[in-house]
């Protein structure tokens, strides 16, 4: 039974990207692991494959509409493409199955990577909450690209390590240090998202992971036929009302996500 929601849930995560441009890809580690019966640590490297893909199908209608800035894109996406690969590559396999023990309390890296997703959701989700405050500012200050550099660099890392996107991070990064409209920055957004964790998931390539791709392609199908559903729909659903609605669910998964790895420990 769990596992026909875990599939109905995958749909859900497409549709959560064509409505508001982000944040459904910070639902697909927990479908994965808590729905779909997989290990945290394959379940990042899937879960940069679903959301690359899918992100990389979404991206094409703003290609079309010729809202990417494909300059701002190389300058946030190489040193994020470089983080997120070496991540994958050394950083995550080289974490001990176990990090700390004290006692009967033992904390591994399953639990680890896990509390720190789910850290992460609820940054996503007070993102999503508060009102958007986001605009274009003209001003003759000068776009930083060190800044977005950096950027790129910390967003690569976490993608590499809990396999989450980060639009929540990279969207606010492209309008405010890029000054790029709203519109062009989720598409840019979502090409960075989509390369940044293709390159990701062949860093785990040669490793210990073995990749089940029948049920990646199911997943990712699902991912990618919501993604078009949800661009249909976001014409009818005011985005500023869904996305703080979307923002408390999330906000619910993380603390449920800490409570029940915390219980575990304990």
């Amino acid at each position: 039974m769990l596992e026909i929601f875990g599939y109905i849930a995958a749909l859900f995560v497409g549709i959560a990207l064509g409505l508001i441009g982000g944040g459904g890809s910070i639902l697909t580690v927990p479908i994965l692991v808590y729905l779909l019966n997989i290990d945290p640590v394959p379940a990042t490297a899937y879960s940069l494959f679903i959301v690359g893909l899918t992100a990389l199908i979404g991206s094409f209608t703003y290609i079309k509409r010729k809202e990417i800035s494909f300059s701002t894109a190389v300058v946030f996406a190489v040193p994020s493409f470089i983080a997120v690969f070496t991540t994958r590559k050394f950083i995550v396999p080289a974490i001990p199955d176990e990090i700390l023990s004290f006692e009967s309390i033992v904390i591994t890296k399953d639990i680890f990577i896990m509390i720190l997703f789910a850290a992460l959701m609820i940054a996503a989700s007070v993102s999503m909450i508060k009102k958007n405050k986001l605009a274009q500012v003209e001003s003759v200050i000068p776009i930083n690209y060190p800044m977005i550099f950096f950027e790129g660099i910390v967003v690569g890392f976490l993608t590499g390590l809990v396999g989450a996107g980060g639009g929540f991070l990279i969207i606010p990064a492209l309008v405010i240090l890029a000054k790029l409209p709203m519109k062009v920055a989720i598409g840019t957004s979502l090409i960075i998202i989509a390369v940044k964790s293709l390159i990701g998931f062949t860093g785990d390539i040669g490793t210990n992971l073995t990749v089940d791709w029948l049920f990646l392609f199911v997943i990712s199908g699902l991912a990618v036929a919501g993604i078009f559903f949800g661009s249909y729909i976001s014409k009818f659903i005011s985005n500023e009302k869904l996305k703080p609605a979307f923002g408390w669910f999330v906000l619910v998964m993380g603390i449920y996500i800490i409570t029940k790895e915390v219980y575990t420990i304990l």
